[in-house]
């Protein structure tokens, strides 16, 4: 039963805990940590959306790694060079406008404090509900969509301001 209702949401647990650490190797940790404690207390599970209840466990297993380990993430970007989400179905200088504007957007996040990097990351490239988001982080839904808001807000200033530096140079 674990594995059918758990299991699934493995690739959205690590995509998660990757923008929450900034790194794969620890994003593999905290998803570890949290698959131990979905088995641990999987009889807890109560409503039908495992995937919410499965997140929440793994924004909690990092917070209590962030908390035991004392410091607060000072990890190299999730990308290493020479690596591509492009499309192969476009040519060459597509290619690299798009891995340049995955780039921008990928620092703009990283920027981001954590509160409105990880309901921005759960909405827009989880495609998560606000009722999810509100369950997986534990606020009421208007603190959700107002971060979402604010966070958008920070998220354009960042990248309109990256912008006219390189229009500058």
């Amino acid at each position: 039963m674990f594995d059918a209702t758990v299991l699934p949401h493995l690739d959205a647990a690590f995509n998660y805990a990757r923008w929450l650490t900034r790194n794969d190797s620890e994003a593999e940790d905290v998803v570890q940590d949290a698959c131990v404690r979905a088995l641990r207390y999987f009889s807890s599970l109560r409503d039908d959306d495992a995937r919410a209840w499965f997140l929440a466990i793994v924004r909690n297993a990092w917070y209590s790694r962030v908390a035991r380990h004392a410091k607060v993430m000072s990890m190299p970007l999730l990308d290493k060079p020479g690596e591509s989400a492009a499309d192969d179905a476009l040519n060459p200088e597509g290619q690299l406008l798009q891995q340049a504007a995955v780039a921008r957007v990928r620092e703009a996040l990283d920027q981001l404090p954590v509160d409105f990097r990880e309901v921005i990351v759960l909405r827009e490239i989880e495609g998560m509900s606000y009722k999810e988001i509100a369950s997986v982080v534990r606020l009421p839904i208007g603190t959700v969509m107002s971060r979402l808001a604010r966070g958008r807000e920070r998220l354009l200033a960042l990248l309109k301001s990256e912008a006219m530096v390189e229009a500058l140079l």
